[in-house]
């Protein structure tokens, strides 16, 4: 039973991730969500670059999927999606505002409260690596820039959570875990 579904049309080194972890990753095209192949699952991972064709071709599948996503998450998956690696872009498809700059940089990254999607990352006090920031957004900002910029937003929506970040890192086992325990099996 697949917990995980990376949505991407080639082979990732993200795949090996979930297995050390123990966790049933399979990998999808984008356009084969919504179909009757596709088996519930509890989290949706969408991986850096998803939004630049030069990487992928997922895009049109996501952006024509937004009322799957939405019903997905209102069920109870849970939605994590990492940065587009394009100069601007705005997450139209997603239930939520969020708009992204595209800006490489090392910071070291800020709290503005607590939450269990902290645990992205190792350690919270360490620097790390983002592609970018999310310019507006009505979710919950979880981790800052030091220049006070988003990286990492969480908005709850039903049962479930969409989790945006530009934190340009592989995410920590413990990361892993979080999202499949704190998820439903859901429809995609």
């Amino acid at each position: 039973m697949t917990e995980v579904m990376l949505i991407w049309d080639t082979p990732l080194l993200f795949e090996k991730l979930f297995k050390e972890h123990d966790i049933k990753c399979q990998r999808i095209v984008s356009g084969s969500i919504g179909t009757p192949f596709i088996s519930p699952c509890k989290c949706v991972v969408i991986p850096t670059g998803f939004a630049n064709s030069e990487y992928t071709s997922i895009l049109p599948g996501i952006e024509r999927n937004a009322k799957n996503f939405e019903k997905f998450v209102r069920s109870g998956g849970n939605l994590i999606v990492f940065g587009p690696m394009v100069p601007e872009y705005n997450y139209e498809w997603l239930p939520m505002e969020l708009e992204y700059k595209q800006e490489q940089q090392v910071t070291t990254i800020c709290t503005t409260q607590d939450h269990e999607a902290q645990c992205l990352v190792e350690d919270v006090c360490s620097e790390v690596e983002f592609d970018g920031y999310f310019s507006k957004t009505d979710g919950e900002v979880v981790f800052r820039s030091e220049e006070g910029n988003p990286l990492m937003v969480v908005k709850e929506l039903g049962e479930g959570k969409i989790i945006a970040t530009t934190i340009h890192e592989f995410p920590s086992g413990r990361f892993l875990k979080w999202i499949n325990d704190t998820a439903k099996k859901s429809k995609i």
